[in-house]
């Protein structure tokens, strides 16, 4: 068993590109679940919107990059406002269906055959990351002795933590301000914000427009950060795992999704290492009557799960949060 390659494992998923996706999708979350109450199932659907507005805009339509990034986003905001619309005016279950099903049928429309020459099909579109990777200043990698990371890990991991680092301040202003506490009290008890005369509505409109906002910035770093855009990518389970990152961190806290972030992919990185090494050679650490390889990839998410389940008896709410602020408002 070499414990240096599960801890390189490990830090390098926690602290890696991957992590930084997720803590942007959570970010986003927390913005609609933590701090608004509303039920976003379909987070998965603002990210893959913004990736292929600027694959698109950039394979296809051969527009200039930032201006495709700008498309990206402007995407996610439609989308929202698309969704908000009919749904905000009645209870959070109605969100929470309309959303996940719109990121499903956004999935498969990506990947559709009949919008291949457009989306590029299931094999998806590359070529549009070109201008982003060309501004890399970095020339070589670098090993940390706990964690090593290429050169173009090291780019990514630069701009994602900077981005993160940037959502997280516009968060806390925005959550510390009259409008950020509107926000809360809408989550508490919409009807009394409603009674004072403030426009539910279109609060929640805006909290919906910010976090799809941050949903589709996760989207498009995702896509950057890989060279492609593919639709399969951006399936349900990616919502749900942003979800899972929030609620280890703790809602309506502003590091919460963060931190929740890179717990999650620790774990995950980390046992799925440990088991696959305690399953293979010539004299396992596992025997094979227990655990094959092949099952091993297998048992980091059964212990994750195991893990979540007794998170969410013993501190529901999270590392950082507090089991008052997860509540949700359904009426």
């Amino acid at each position: 068993m070499d414990f240096g390659t599960v801890i390189d494992a490990a830090f390098s998923a926690a602290l890696g590109p991957q992590a930084i996706v997720f803590a942007l999708a959570a970010i986003g979350l927390n913005v609609h679940f933590g701090y608004t109450g509303l039920l976003n199932f379909g987070q998965a659907g603002f990210m893959s919107i913004a990736a292929f507005g600027l694959a698109v805009s950039v394979v296809t339509w051969d527009l200039n990059f930032w201006l495709a990034v700008a498309i990206g986003l402007v995407g996610s905001v439609v989308l929202a406002l698309v969704l908000g619309v009919p749904t905000l005016r009645l209870r959070a279950d109605y969100l929470a269906i309309v959303t996940i099903a719109t990121s499903e049928i956004l999935r498969l429309i990506f990947g559709a055959v009949e919008f291949k020459d457009t989306f590029g099909g299931s094999n998806g579109l590359t070529g549009f990351a070109s201008t982003y990777k060309d501004l890399n200043p970095f020339s070589k990698g670098y090993d940390f002795g706990f964690v090593s990371f290429s050169k173009g890990d090291m780019w990514n991991i630069t701009v994602g933590w900077s981005l993160v680092i940037l959502s997280c301040i516009l968060v806390w202003s925005l959550m510390r301000s009259p409008w950020g506490r509107v926000l809360r009290s809408i989550r508490e008890d919409e009807d009394a914000v409603r009674s004072l005369g403030k426009n539910v509505f279109a609060y929640k409109m805006q909290a919906l427009v910010l976090g799809g906002l941050f949903g589709g910035l996760a989207g498009i770093y995702h896509i950057l950060k890989q060279g492609s855009a593919v639709p399969t990518d951006f399936n349900t389970t990616f919502t749900f795992y942003a979800y899972a990152a929030l609620l280890v961190g703790g809602a309506a806290r502003v590091l919460g999704p963060v931190v929740g972030s890179v717990v999650f992919w620790f774990l995950i990185a980390g046992l799925g290492s440990f088991f696959g090494q305690a399953t293979s050679g010539a004299d396992p650490l596992i025997p094979e009557f227990i655990m094959t390889n092949t099952q091993s990839s297998l048992i980091r998410f059964i212990m994750l799960g195991l893990g979540l389940m007794l998170l969410m008896i013993f501190r529901p709410q999270g590392i950082f949060g507090d089991r008052r602020e997860i509540a949700i408002d359904a009426r």
